[in-house]
């Protein structure tokens, strides 16, 4: 049976190739151009290159590194896509990376990058799935909650470790939860014309959210250059 390609596979295979340059670039110059371009460098964004707030999603460090968070994407990124759909799974993915870098940018002096702030946007959103879908997930919802809770925990002290840019972690979270509770698929119980129950997805607007996500981080930096 035919494997469907979705936009997971695209953005694996978008980093995977940002990789192998970084690895070319090393081999070749001797070192990372594309993070000297694109990482998040606070000096470089405290100049006006407001591009590294997100593009270090499309940068790793080393192959365990890029490793981890590609089969992460891999094993989550699908599942959440046939629930949100293509545009606002990527809105989500975009919003995870950009929360999880402006935080860092905010309370971090180091040198960043990777895709994990916005792995951790997709597993807070995985959360907010199963939260808000309880009613409809039934026993299973409970437990599925809890696992996802371990895993965040988990991984927030694996973050303690040196060299490991927690910040990015938790604003990835807060970004995920942000765009997940107020644009993320939220189905509940209703009737038909012959009264029936049946499921209804309640609407949504993930192009409001996407551009208040935005905005927020778009406000913290200026506060944060204002009192520089």
């Amino acid at each position: 049976m035919k494997k469907n390609i979705t936009i997971s596979h695209f953005i694996i295979g978008i980093t995977v190739a940002f990789f192998l340059l970084q690895n070319l670039s090393q081999t070749i110059f001797g070192n990372d151009l594309l993070f000297s371009l694109f990482g998040k460098i606070n000096q470089y964004i405290f100049q006006g290159q407001f591009w590294r707030l997100i593009t270090p999603i499309l940068l790793h460090g080393s192959f365990l590194h890029i490793g981890f968070n590609m089969y992460a994407l891999y094993m989550i990124g699908p599942m959440l896509e046939k629930k949100y759909g293509v545009w606002p799974f990527i809105g989500l993915y975009l919003v995870g990376g950009l929360w999880g870098n402006t935080l860092s940018f905010l309370l971090s002096p180091n040198p960043s990058l990777g895709a994990s702030t916005a792995i951790f946007g997709l597993i807070a959103a995985q959360g907010v799935y199963v939260y808000k879908n309880r009613q409809l997930l039934g026993p299973s919802a409970r437990p599925m909650l809890m696992n996802i809770i371990m895993v965040i925990v988990v991984n927030l002290m694996l973050g303690l470790s040196p060299g490991i840019d927690n910040w990015g972690h938790m604003g990835g979270l807060l970004g995920g939860l942000f765009f997940a509770w107020f644009a993320g698929p939220d189905f509940g119980f209703g009737e038909d014309f012959f009264g029936q129950s049946v499921v209804v997805r309640r609407k949504n607007q993930p192009k409001l959210i996407l551009l208040s996500a935005v905005l927020i981080a778009a406000m913290a930096v200026i506060l944060r250059l204002a009192f520089e």
